[in-house]
């Protein structure tokens, strides 16, 4: 009994935690990807052209900011679930 209350007390921290870490770089890929979107488009000032109403700059530049977040999700639910999973076994 006392081994599974210990796996299951190790499978929360291991959720804490991997969520904190999840929610810093989730944060962290918003600002790099901003970042390297102003790098790859240096002579287009997106939130200028967000800001004047260009529809085409606004939709792109979402897609693909959304994009890469949900990609950092998808990466940081498969490694909280595999400490979770780690954790009960």
């Amino acid at each position: 009994m006392t081994e599974t209350m210990s796996n299951i007390g190790w499978s929360v921290i291991f959720s804490v935690v991997g969520g904190l870490v999840g929610m810093a770089l989730i944060l962290l890929a918003s600002v790099v990807v901003t970042r390297l979107m102003c790098r790859l488009t240096p002579n287009i000032d997106e939130e200028k052209e967000i800001a004047r109403g260009n529809r085409a700059v606004a939709e792109y530049y979402s897609r693909i900011v959304a994009a890469c977040i949900l990609g950092v999700s998808m990466v940081v639910a498969a490694a909280v679930l595999g400490g979770v999973l780690s954790a009960l076994h």
